[in-house]
């Protein structure tokens, strides 16, 4: 990957929660590369927590956040898109004060307008969620669902169903790489708490990347998405902490298609697993996940 502007010549957004000393508060982030992928100029997300210019003397820890099928764009002006939801709307959107670094790159279509998606189709520059000068918005509501909550017994053998999605992180997995050792160049960073997580397509994404390269990670949080038996054994044996987080009235991403990767690890003698079960949640159970403090605190636990 080739970054085509330095640092200075970012595109930089500061909050204003200090009048006079913008330094002190959060700072968004608009940052240029070209893809390895396809050659094309893209760019993604940086966060700056409050005091991050403050401490030049401090590291901070890093999350690198893999969003939705919904999010996909072309890197530029719909990069936005990636902020609807998860860690970068919970902080830069709703404003909460989280200590990481957060970065937010953006999936190519990949074809996937061209599949007759609603969510995709429909969606619109003009209605993502907007950070206010003063106050927060009003969050969406959560999906409505009739579903029961049931029990059903799990797949156990995933031998026909394929370990990815079409069309999903692993075909930028070289970019994601590169945008990582950039910022970890660039920023004052921990590399003992560099944390991983993503929703839905993004959840898929992560159990993938951190099968790949389970090294550079101290934890992953991979959020309504399932990882695939073959895909275990890098993370088991790395040790790596893993908190697996499911909607109990999931009507797009099977919950019976996750007990058989967990019991992988569980074989492979893996010793830090949880996975949460929001049994009253549909698939959009990361709102729950993001917005609770849960989450955040147990990263901040996890060190390499």
């Amino acid at each position: 990957m080739r970054f085509i502007l330095t640092l200075i010549a970012m595109l930089i957004v500061s909050g204003c929660d200090n009048a006079g000393k913008p330094q002190q508060s959060a700072q968004l982030i608009r940052a240029p590369f070209v893809s390895e992928v396809d050659q094309s100029e893209r760019e993604y997300f940086v966060y700056l927590p409050k005091g991050y210019d403050q401490q030049s003397d401090k590291t901070w820890p890093v999350m690198l956040f893999l969003h939705g099928n919904g999010g996909r764009g072309n890197g530029r002006s719909e990069l936005g898109f990636v902020m609807s939801h998860g860690p970068l709307y919970e902080t830069w959107i709703q404003k909460r004060d989280l200590p990481f670094i957060i970065i937010a790159p953006q999936l190519p279509m990949l074809g996937m307008d061209q599949l007759g998606i609603s969510y995709i189709d429909d969606r619109q520059l003009k209605d993502l969620p907007k950070r206010l000068e003063n106050g927060t918005p009003e969050r969406s509501p959560v999906f409505t669902t009739n579903r029961p909550i049931i029990r059903e017994a799990s797949t156990q053998d995933m031998s026909q169903i394929p370990p990815l999605l079409p069309r999903g992180w692993e075909v930028i997995e070289k970019d994601l790489i590169a945008i990582l050792d950039g910022v970890e160049e660039r920023f004052n960073t921990d590399p003992n708490r560099i944390y991983l997580t993503g929703l839905s397509y993004g959840g898929f994404g992560t159990w993938y990347m951190a099968s790949q390269h389970p090294q550079r990670f101290a934890a992953i949080v991979p959020v309504v998405g399932w990882g695939h038996p073959d895909l275990m054994a890098p993370i088991a044996k790395q040790q790596l902490p893993v908190w697996a987080f499911a909607g109990g009235r999931d009507s797009a991403v099977q919950i019976t298609n996750f007990y058989a990767g967990l019991d992988k690890l569980e074989q492979l003698g893996h010793q830090k697993v949880r996975f949460t079960v929001h049994e009253d949640m549909e698939h959009d159970a990361w709102t729950r996940v993001y917005r609770s403090t849960d989450l955040y605190d147990w990263l901040l636990q996890q060190t390499k």
